[in-house]
């Protein structure tokens, strides 16, 4: 009879551990992380750049009432393929093994999708990847080959209807199974997302899915339906686009200015191989003394243009959640891969260690239990999301990532114990892709920032193969620069020889040396940069 007894209670405990389990598989929250390519702080209304008043991103906007803004989340490498292999693994460019757009992430090291799957989560990235590798370590994906096309894309899955031979960068060809799309990419990406979110996915498990637009990238495509939007209007231009003060520096400009058509892809013609202008086949006359003022109205109405169709696919990605009863139990996030020079410093792209292009949005919204309508000012790196992403599915930041979970400032918004006092970023292509930007790197406080320019690929240079994407042997001076952010938030005056700053830029400096060490980011593997290192660490 006791033993009868004893064999009746343990199936009741098991039936309410299961019931238990299942309460908690129930409760876990969705999770929509949407990423946009390019889409600086500048173009939100929400961070109230000059454009705000344009209001160039209503629903976006919509979503902070209820939402988390953070004011101050960084890239450690602004430039597409580093920042998402950050945002994938956890980590620093030396740990994942990519520095610039020439490596990807192969599936062992795709560990955000790897550590979601052990929590239960269904997984699924669809549209721009840009990381070489096919992301198999997602359960589900479609996306886009390297940069893909703005219209009627080509997206690759494992189902794909079509095979098809693809090259991938420096990783070579290989056949790849695709799916033809007519249409914007914006449109179909989004329309991707809904048909998994409806149709493909796993039903019994909570979702991760990463959806992420191709816009608004460089060469601004818009969908037809935008050609009238701010035609009329007149964009808010920068001072800077006019005037740069004491901007810069040798490591820039060159001695007395002498490279400033060679470094830093301008809206004026003042670069000689990479101006705005002659991107968009413009036509304009470089002599025109209204070059500048015509090309950056043109640049800025086709940016916005894209913003434009991200703004509304994302409300329409949001009202299927809505219409669906998803909404509730979704946590959504809203960044970019970086942000974008839309005319600052005569400058487009990005690259630079200069707030317009380190600087991402982040938005976060889920009124379920997050904290509503506040704004962050702690130091958030992209190597924090994956950490935080898996705190929040109920895990634990993984030994080996190297970012940090802030999941507490979302939910009570205080900032985690010994929190970073600054955040480290590094540039490593060099007079890369055209666009003529120095290899740099630095930190950034609260309130400073101090760069060194050390102006050389991290390829000695009987290494380096000439294949179109730059100018790579085509060494630059070496430089520091320190900006104080408080008196100088547009970076108008670098103040590195000043000697108010001496002791400020002394702390900074060994801070930056235990920084690099911390986090791998040493040149112990490229000797011919330690050497330029050491030699001008204490100019």
């Amino acid at each position: 009879m006791c033993k009868t007894y004893h064999n009746i209670l343990k199936f009741i405990i098991a039936m309410l551990s299961l019931v238990s389990c299942a309460q908690k598989q129930e409760t876990k929250p969705n999770i929509l992380f949407i990423m946009s390519d390019d889409h600086t702080t500048q173009a939100l209304g929400t961070y109230g750049s000059r454009l705000a008043p344009l209001d160039p991103t209503p629903f976006l906007d919509s979503l902070t009432e209820e939402g988390i803004v953070f004011d101050r989340v960084f890239c450690n490498n602004a430039i597409c393929s580093p920042s998402r292999a950050s945002i994938i693994s956890g980590q620093y460019p030396q740990t994942n093994g990519v520095l610039d757009l020439h490596q990807g992430l192969p599936s062992t090291k795709q560990y955000l999708p790897k550590e979601m799957s052990k929590l239960g989560y269904e997984t699924a990235l669809i549209g721009k990847w840009h990381l070489k590798y096919a992301p198999e370590a997602f359960d589900h994906y479609e996306v886009l080959p390297l940069q893909g096309k703005y219209h009627n894309p080509e997206l690759y899955a494992r189902d794909g209807k079509t095979a098809k031979t693809i090259r991938f960068g420096k990783t070579g060809k290989r056949e790849v199974n695709v799916n033809q799309y007519e249409g914007h990419s914006s449109d179909i990406i989004t329309d991707l997302s809904i048909e998994w979110l409806t149709k493909k996915r796993d039903k019994s498990k909570p979702f991760f899915l990463m959806h992420h637009f191709k816009a608004p990238h460089d060469k601004f495509e818009f969908a037809d339906r935008y050609k009238d939007y701010l035609a009329d209007t007149y964009i808010p231009e920068p001072a800077s686009l006019y005037e740069n003060g004491n901007h810069g520096s040798v490591g820039t400009r060159g001695e007395n200015d002498s490279l400033i058509h060679d470094i830093g892809s301008s809206v004026s013609p003042r670069n000689t191989i990479r101006d705005m202008g002659r991107d968009l086949k413009l036509n304009l006359d470089p002599k025109n003394s209204n070059y500048r003022h015509l090309v950056y109205q043109e640049y800025l109405k086709r940016y916005l243009r894209c913003v434009k169709g991200v703004d509304d696919n994302v409300k329409r990605l949001i009202n299927y959640l809505k219409e669906n009863d998803l909404y509730k139990n979704t946590i959504i996030v809203y960044t970019a891969d970086q942000g974008f020079m839309l005319g600052e410093h005569d400058y487009i792209d990005k690259r630079w260690m200069y707030e317009e292009t380190m600087r991402m949005p982040f938005i976060v919204h889920y009124p379920k239990s997050f904290k509503k309508g506040i704004r962050v000012t702690s130091l958030i790196n992209n190597t924090d999301f994956a950490p935080t992403l898996i705190d929040i599915a109920g895990g634990k930041t993984p030994g080996y990532m190297q970012g940090h979970s802030f999941k507490s400032l979302l939910t009570d918004a205080t900032t985690p114990n010994n929190w970073r006092k600054n955040t480290y970023y590094r540039y490593w292509m060099h007079m890369g892709s055209k666009h003529g930007n120095p290899a740099h790197f630095g930190i950034r406080s609260e309130r400073y920032k101090l760069i060194f320019f050390y102006g050389k690929y991290w390829k000695p240079k009987d290494k380096i193969k000439h294949d179109g994407w730059g100018r790579y042997d085509f060494d630059t001076p070496v430089a520091w620069e320190f900006y104080d952010l408080k008196k100088d938030p547009k970076e108008m005056q670098n103040t590195y020889g000043n000697p108010e700053y001496e002791k400020i830029i002394n702390k900074m400096k060994n801070e930056l040396l235990e920084k690099r060490k911390d986090l791998n980011e040493e040149d112990e593997k490229y000797p011919h940069i330690q050497e330029i290192i050491t030699e001008n660490w204490k100019n």
